[in-house]
């Protein structure tokens, strides 16, 4: 991009740069600033709103006799901000909190800084009752504090100037385009007439905006009689990736010619005036990004970009989603109205989720050019360190758009989808936590999530089924995913340790649920939203009940989280509550087969009633022991062939296979991916929320298959908390050669394995000082760090 380009960013002007944020240094914190109020003020506009709607800009201009070697700022905004230094981009944020754990970035811009005049620049933006659900908010306001005492030049205070943004009018939710629960902020129209072009370089002209006022100081939490509802805490995670990625290929288009040189940045197209013209692009996979459109004059003109996963037909049918012929465009948009300047760069304000991108433009009495479009993606900055390659080529595709999907769901928290929702669901992220894990070995975002969703915890004990959130929702089951994420962590992740400080937490929701237990020893009536799986005839993913409330699924969920409390509470020590744990566990289980048993079927029915019977009641019988160890084979055979029981979707079949694995069935699991198989044939680049027609093409949970290939095909798995040990025992189904690689607290797992009928060739290598076993039908073989040659 050439120096004279200026940038709409549908609120943020940013010229002389298309990059994503600018590399700058991350530091530490001076330790003063996490122990008293900081000198910096938050700031707000004098005269504007302080909880509506509003887009406002911030100038601060200084002056340094001499280049820093290192200068520290920490910087935040409500509800969001993005700062620039000189013109540069540098960071935004704040990485989403409560008003309780209100996030603050720190960064080193000294590499932005030089001799003289220097200039920092932000924008913030306030979207009300517009606002995604999951952003929590308190007032309009922006803070930024120097770390040290040159820095100090930089804090927020009275010195700075505000102007208010009248270019953005926010587009709401269209149901029509967008049916079905959409919770993730609204689209943008934006008055390029209205802008303040140029508004974060350093030759601006600033003089008519008016100075700032001073809110109270900035405080961290726990700080004695703060002020600020703002209650700050460092951002616990990383900044988020950001790329450039260019659109793929031209489905079709009207009223202009885009050209493949078009999509590569290398031709302009003019769209005449008063002419009206349609181009519909592909990306050819599912992304998120944020849009950039370039253009020039057209002053007069509508420029409407929308977004969608996938076409439809005219009776909303996705069908193949490679397939274009007959389909249209139906998503979510943004408006853009140039003001006929030169190559002025449109961009919203939060990134979009799209594959399928279509420009629609109504000229007005100018000529318009569309220079460039393209995308910036980002999300969380997951470096993926595992690998997995077999003899079935199928297998790769699967890896593939899982690890696309669970990248998708990552952001600064965990999502259950990025089109719709953009929420951290306990029952979702769970799942999610593994992936990332077993793909990464980052746990940054894992313990963000068990945090957050901590952080959510009512006074009765149960956290919310998803946080952040400013509408308060329940899933009390989803508290007890909670529980199974901090046992997961303590069995996968490198830091035993790190789940004591939530036990008190693990106790009241438990505590909530024991209170809940029928005089048969099944839960009975449980508040809030029972949500289970998302299957026909379920009202909103809710199992069968009986007249009082009671069900199996729900009571063996409860028997499974007091499973894994207990053992937790025994490797802290804590003997008393993981002895009246399991005792509660026992009671549970022996309620459920006394009551729920069919004798005629062999199955564990939904309720006592005896009338419904499912995948999941019987899954979870199996992995909780009410069916014993004997039978448990046979009655996974029958749940795999049965049809007529209550088919689990792509979310509980994580679950489903943990069952199999369990009964001794682990060598069914390749054949068990014929839904993801059937996924790929639609076209599909990211895994569905649920069974065609699904709502979101794009749910990190039905990923749980990058888990699987790595813990049960590859079977490589933790034989001791903290992943001290290693067992390793493959479960290759069809396939004849594997090679895999798991990244662990001590450096990388390797495996190679080469079958010919029961004979077994494997390669291994361990990190640092593990140890563990091989196992291959039957046989055992202790295993120690380093390369080893095995043959069975």
């Amino acid at each position: 991009m050439t120096t004279n380009h200026r940038t709409l960013v549908f609120a943020i002007l940013f010229v002389c740069t298309l990059a994503p944020l600018a590399p700058s240094r991350s530091q530490t914190i001076d330790p003063g600033l996490l122990r008293q109020s900081w000198k910096a003020r938050w700031i707000a506009p004098f005269d504007g709103p302080q909880r509506d709607f509003g887009v406002f800009h911030f100038r601060k201009t200084f002056s340094l006799a001499s280049v820093p070697q290192r200068f520290v700022i920490h910087v935040s905004g409500d509800n969001r901000y993005e700062l620039y230094v000189n013109g540069a981009r540098v960071l935004n944020g704040p990485a989403r909190g409560d008003l309780f754990h209100w996030r603050f970035e720190t960064l080193d811009i000294g590499p932005h800084l030089h001799v003289g005049k220097n200039v920092l620049a932000a924008v913030v933006w306030n979207f009300a009752e517009q606002a995604p659900m999951a952003q929590m908010t308190n007032e309009t306001g922006f803070t930024l504090q120097g770390d040290g005492e040159e820095e100090q030049v930089a804090n927020t205070n009275h010195s700075w100037k505000w102007y208010q943004n009248t270019a953005l009018e926010m587009i709401p939710q269209d149901l029509q385009k967008v049916p079905g629960y959409f919770v993730a902020g609204p689209g943008e129209r934006w008055d390029g007439t209205k802008f303040p072009w140029g508004w974060e370089q350093e030759d601006f002209d600033d003089s008519r905006w008016k100075a700032a006022r001073e809110l109270d100081p900035g405080s961290l939490r726990g700080a004695r009689d703060s002020r600020s509802r703002w209650m700050l805490v460092p951002r616990p995670i990383p900044l988020m990736e950001e790329k450039l990625e260019r659109l793929v290929r031209v489905v079709r288009s009207q009223g202009a010619v885009a050209s493949d040189d078009f999509l590569a940045g290398r031709a302009a197209l003019t769209v005449p005036a008063s002419a009206r013209a349609t181009i519909l692009l592909d990306q050819t996979k599912l992304t998120c990004a944020y849009p950039e459109l370039i253009v020039s004059g057209g002053r007069g003109a509508e420029i409407t970009l929308a977004y969608a996963e996938a076409l439809v037909t005219p009776g909303r049918q996705k069908g193949n989603r490679n397939e274009t012929e007959g389909k249209e465009m139906r998503g979510f948009e943004d408006v853009f109205l140039p003001d006929g300047g030169a190559h002025r760069l449109f961009r919203p304000l939060w990134w979009r989720t799209f594959r399928y991108l279509q420009i629609n433009v109504q000229n007005g009495p100018d000529p318009l050019t569309l220079e460039d479009v393209r995308g910036l993606f980002t999300a969380y900055p997951f470096t993926p360190r595992a690998s997995f390659e077999s003899d079935d080529p199928e297998l790769a595709k699967i890896w593939q758009v899982g690890w696309r999907t669970a990248r998708l769901c990552a952001h600064e928290t965990y999502m259950d989808c990025p089109y719709y929702e953009q929420l951290q669901y306990g029952g979702d992220a769970r799942i999610q936590a593994l992936i990332s894990l077993y793909m990464t070995g980052d746990d940054r975002l894992v313990k963000n999530a068990i945090e957050s969703l901590d952080e959510s915890r009512t006074p009765e004990g149960l956290t919310q089924s998803r946080y952040p959130s400013h509408l308060p929702n329940y899933i009390p089951e989803f508290s007890l995913f909670w529980i199974g994420m901090l046992h997961d962590y303590w069995w996968y992740g490198g830091d035993p340790e790190y789940v004591r400080p939530y036990l008190q937490g693990t106790r009241g929701v438990l505590a909530w649920f024991e209170s809940r237990l029928s005089p048969s020893g099944l839960l009975g009536p449980l508040q809030w939203w029972s949500f289970v799986d998302w299957v026909p005839g379920w009202q909103g993913g809710v199992p069968p009940l009986d007249p009082d409330g009671q069900s199996s699924i729900l009571s063996l969920q409860f028997a499974a989280a007091l499973r894994e409390a207990a053992e937790l509470e025994s490797a802290m020590g804590v003997r008393e509550h993981a002895e009246h744990y399991r005792a509660l566990r026992v009671r549970i289980i022996d309620a459920v087969r006394h009551t729920c048993l069919s004798p005629t079927r062999r199955l564990v029915a939904d309720t006592p009633a005896k009338k419904n019977f499912s995948q999941h009641a019987n899954v979870l019988a199996v992995l909780e022991d009410v069916i014993p160890p004997a039978d448990q084979q046979w009655v996974m055979e029958t749940v795999l062939s049965d049809s007529a029981l209550s088919q689990a979707s792509y979310y509980f079949r994580f679950y489903l296979h943990r069952a199999l694995k369990k009964a001794g069935l682990a060598d069914e699991y390749i054949q068990q991916l014929g839904p993801w198989r059937k996924m790929l044939a639609l076209g599909l680049t990211t895994w569905a929320e649920e069974f065609e027609p699904t709502r979101s093409d794009c749910h990190a949970y039905s990923a749980h298959p990058n888990f699987d290939l790595l813990a049960t095909v590859a079977g490589i798995e933790p034989a001791a908390p903290g992943f001290r040990e290693v067992v390793i025992e493959p479960h290759l189904g069809p396939l004849r050669t594997l090679t895999a690689t798991l990244p662990h607290p001590q450096g990388e797992i390797t495996v190679s394995y080469r079958r010919a009928g029961d004979h077994l060739v494997a390669d291994v290598t361990l990190p640092g000082k593990l140890r563990g076993r091989f196992a291959w039908q039957g046989r055992k073989v202790e295993l120690r760090a380093g390369y080893q040659h095995l043959e069975f």
